[in-house]
């Protein structure tokens, strides 16, 4: 098995400072006080990787989008694809077409001079080796798409691990382990929808996923689908659960409510307008916060918290995916509390949960409430 390795260095970083999403907004991620996401998601990866398929033949991208990671691990690469020219940039100065140049010679494409490569490389291709028989990329939607367009017109397949704020797309493993796992044991693929948001509007609260291209992914159990809106109502459901918290007006406990609409229905039923796909803290019969990012929602907690999520329809994700500002340093100081309707729970065979924290997700396992109703609740397997 021969892999090529990728890492979007940036992917991620303005999940936990409340951008939803980096595109764009590097710059500001780092003002803020973003952290990088995507190498400690590549280490985790590479690690099982090493585990499962200690002779894997593996090419990387240079640093920063994964060498010395792969190297870390233990494999010595048969190719250091180097799209930058011989320069080392800044992590935050890599950008798609870095990706893109990467991609290609992996997969041995002759763009014929194309804008892309040029841009990346100063008009000199990076060396290729033999081709891949799979591309294993870190990042989000964004990068996805870009790694599927380098692919374009190849049956080379494509894999993902998870580092983006948002993952639309069925091209991904639902962790950085199963990537691994997937990349050394599948034997064969199928075309999967690369899926892409403009996120200035997903910023915005409209959330409209568009179809950005058709790649071949590995076939296996650990792979994710595509998010999918579940039906039914949530209303007797967001009167039960805002009416429970009503009840503790008073006692000075600490609500962080996750985004999405069904505990948005929840926000308004307890009387305030949700912040777009954001996490708002409520305390005492107000908002604390609004659209808060990890640092205000840590100084927000107070002695007893409480977190109410609902799990991504279709996914079935309660953490990990569209609500990075829930970090394990937030979950770990608050009580959870799951609420989903019906149809949701329906398209969903199990919860999942992708922290960044693999002994947090390791204690978040087992068997949940679930509240479903105004007084209703169903047991759901985190796994």
């Amino acid at each position: 098995m021969h892999v090529g390795i990728a890492v979007n260095p940036v992917a991620g970083m303005g999940g936990r400072v409340g951008l939803k999403g980096t595109d764009g907004k590097v710059a500001e991620a780092v003002e803020r006080g973003a952290e990088p996401r995507a190498p400690d998601r590549a280490r985790r990866m590479l690690d099982r990787l090493a585990a499962v398929a200690p002779d894997a033949t593996v090419s990387v991208a240079a640093d920063p989008m994964g060498e010395s990671a792969v190297r870390d691990a233990g494999f010595d690469p048969v190719s250091v694809v180097d799209p930058f020219g011989g320069e080392t940039p800044d992590p935050t100065a890599t950008t798609a077409a870095h990706t893109a140049a990467a991609v290609r010679a992996f997969a041995d494409v002759d763009d014929g001079g194309a804008d892309v490569g040029d841009e990346a490389s100063d008009g000199d291709e990076p060396a290729a080796a033999d081709p891949v028989d799979l591309v294993l990329f870190v990042g989000g939607d964004g990068t996805a798409s870009d790694v599927a367009a380098a692919l374009e017109g190849t049956d080379v397949p494509m894999l993902g691990v998870p580092a983006g704020v948002k993952v639309y797309s069925s091209v991904f493993a639902v962790s950085p382990e199963d990537a691994a796992e997937v990349a050394a044991s599948f034997s064969r693929t199928e075309r999967r929808e690369v899926m892409d948001i403009d996120e200035d509007a997903y910023r915005e609260g409209e959330v409209h996923p568009e179809l950005r291209g058709v790649a071949h992914v590995p076939v296996a159990d650990d792979l994710q689908s595509s998010k999918q809106t579940a039906s039914g109502t949530v209303e007797s459901l967001a009167e039960g659960v805002a009416a429970d918290v009503r009840e503790r007006d008073g006692e000075g406990i600490t609500f962080v409510l996750g985004p999405g609409s069904t505990v948005g229905a929840i926000k308004d039923e307890l009387g305030f307008e949700p912040s777009p796909i954001g996490v708002d803290v409520w305390r005492d019969g107000e908002v604390v916060v609004r659209d808060a990012t990890e640092a205000e929602i840590l100084d927000a907690l107070g002695e007893e918290n409480v977190i109410v999520v609902s799990p991504i329809g279709g996914q079935g994700f309660v953490f990990g995916r569209g609500n990075p500002q829930i970090s394990p340093a937030v979950i770990r100081r608050c009580d959870l509390r799951v609420v989903a309707s019906r149809a949701k729970l329906d398209d969903v065979r199990a919860l999942r949960v992708d922290t960044d924290d693999p002994d947090l997700d390791d204690e978040l396992a087992g068997w949940v409430r679930v509240r479903v109703g105004k007084f209703e609740t169903r047991m759901m397997k985190i796994v």
